[in-house]
């Protein structure tokens, strides 16, 4: 591809139009026009509209043809699927360079006449030099040019990079990413992908200096072997995460219904990404907490793991759940203990690892000074902190010791170069529950550890999970790099 139509270009433009640019709240033209307002797109904005004059307060163009740059970069169609052809020519006048579909209701639907329009869009756009996000997508959320295709996403930019089929699981994934402190160089949406596809895009992610971690999420693939052929490459630079829909009997139907995609088996892709180095996760959930594994923790070969807090039930819990992953709790060390019988001789030799923190309660020491004393230890390789609801504390004890000690000592510990994992279960909070002192101080607590750039997972299960593939694929790199 030459290098003036390479993707790194094409999702930088300096001009975007959107076609079919309205006044109407919910259509898409209006909502594409207020994301890009709001998200301070640096570029030129153009509105075109056949009946409007003026939308959000800028100037609307019948047609495209009627703006004033001799060019434009990106084209978003918010048209009816049959003026598609139409626009094109229009766009070859302009000297467009790519079209990002939002228009739907094409090859998804299963129906011939749409499977023909899909395909004779495409033929004519690439007689015009033209390529083609989608058809059937949202396209591009780029924070630092102020792209976007969701209200509210951040503006600031980050290490991870994605690209996801479906819309609404794009969007939902940077909303729920964003709030456990993750960040985003580029997300693309290309669903029915009839030109612009998952091994282009995983090749661009891959070459793309601003993305350290590729997140995807995959209903199909058009060539298996170009595909395989573009993981391994990329795997090896950096981790791939793909979420594979469509790994059931309806599954499969829905993605062909959803964005025109054959799913394939879920035997050969758990095959093929096992064989690569690639990570598989089973939904959005285990892809975030996959995403915050590899963004805020770093590169980890070792399965030592201590666990710190909880009462009793809470410390053996976590323990089965860290060793069901693969990982060893290693004996405490007998310099620690020399520590322990000091401050508390009533007890140095019956703490062991996972440390309970009930054993603690009326001592001169408790578990958030044990996790600072363990940030000079050698004896693991990671350290996992729990903080727990478990506890009878008062709130001001709880909000103006517990929790702030409980930050401070993860803090230390991530200071000191010690890889950290914080496990915080906020449960089921509905506004009720939000009215009470003590969830009120596990949520700011939350957002405090999130904002020193720490890992934070909502269950012991999950930490595990999401640690362990992390420590799998670096083992994995390790082997790798040995081998070249």
């Amino acid at each position: 591809m030459p290098e003036g139509f390479s993707l790194g270009r094409l999702f930088s433009p300096n001009s975007v139009a959107i076609i079919g640019a309205s006044p109407t709240p919910f259509s898409g033209g209006h909502q594409f026009t207020r994301f890009l307002i709001e998200h301070g797109f640096q570029g030129r904005l153009y509105l075109v509209n056949p009946t409007a004059g003026e939308i959000l307060g800028l100037k609307v163009y019948p047609r495209l043809t009627e703006i004033p740059d001799s060019s434009v970069d990106y084209v978003i169609s918010c048209i009816p699927a049959e003026s598609v052809l139409s626009l094109l020519d229009d766009c070859g006048k302009k000297n467009v360079k790519l079209v990002h579909l939002f228009t739907a209701r094409l090859k998804e639907t299963g129906r011939d006449k749409e499977t023909k329009l899909q395909s004779d869009i495409l033929e004519k756009a690439r007689k015009l030099g033209i390529r083609i996000l989608g058809p059937n997508c949202m396209g591009i959320y780029y924070p630092e040019l102020g792209l976007s295709f969701n209200y509210g996403l951040p503006r600031e930019s980050g290490p991870v990079g994605g690209f996801f089929q479906s819309g609404g699981g794009a969007a939902e994934f940077v909303r729920y990413a964003a709030l456990r402190g993750v960040r985003f160089s580029k997300v693309i949406n290309y669903g029915n992908a009839s030109d612009i596809d998952e091994v282009e895009l995983l090749d661009y992610f891959a070459s793309d200096d601003k993305t350290k971690v590729i997140a995807s999420y995959i209903e199909g693939v058009k060539d298996g072997g170009k595909f395989a052929r573009a993981l391994a490459p990329a795997a090896r630079k950096k981790p791939v995460i793909v979420l594979k829909g469509g790994r059931s009997r309806a599954g499969a139907k829905l993605a062909l219904s959803h964005t025109a995609s054959l799913a394939g088996s879920i035997d050969v892709w758990q095959a093929l990404l096992r064989q690569y180095g690639a990570i598989m996760v089973s939904n959005f959930q285990e892809l975030i907490d996959q995403v915050v594994a590899f963004t805020l923790l770093p590169p980890i070969t070792g399965r030592r793991v201590i666990v710190a807090g909880g009462g009793g039930g809470k410390s053996m819990v976590s323990a089965d759940v860290w060793e069901e992953e693969g990982f060893d709790l290693p004996e405490l060390t007998a310099e620690f203990r020399k520590k322990l019988k000091e401050k508390v001789p009533q007890l140095w030799d019956w703490v062991r690892n996972p440390i309970d923190a009930s054993l603690f309660q009326g001592t001169p020491l408790l578990d958030i000074n044990l996790m600072e004393w363990l940030s000079s230890e050698d004896g693991f390789d990671i350290c996992v902190a729990n903080l727990t609801q478990d506890d009878p504390l008062p709130n001001d004890v709880w909000e103006k010791v517990l929790a702030p000690n409980f930050l401070n000592s993860v803090a230390a510990i991530k200071k000191k170069g010690k890889p950290v994992v914080c496990v915080i279960e906020t449960g089921e909070i509905g506004p009720a529950e939000m009215e009470s002192w003590k969830w009120r101080a596990i949520a700011e607590t939350r957002r405090q550890i999130v904002d020193q750039g720490l890992a934070v997972f909502p269950s012991p299960e999950s930490a595990a999970k999401a640690v362990r593939r992390l420590v799998d694929y670096w083992a994995w790199r390790e082997s790798e790099d040995e081998l070249l």
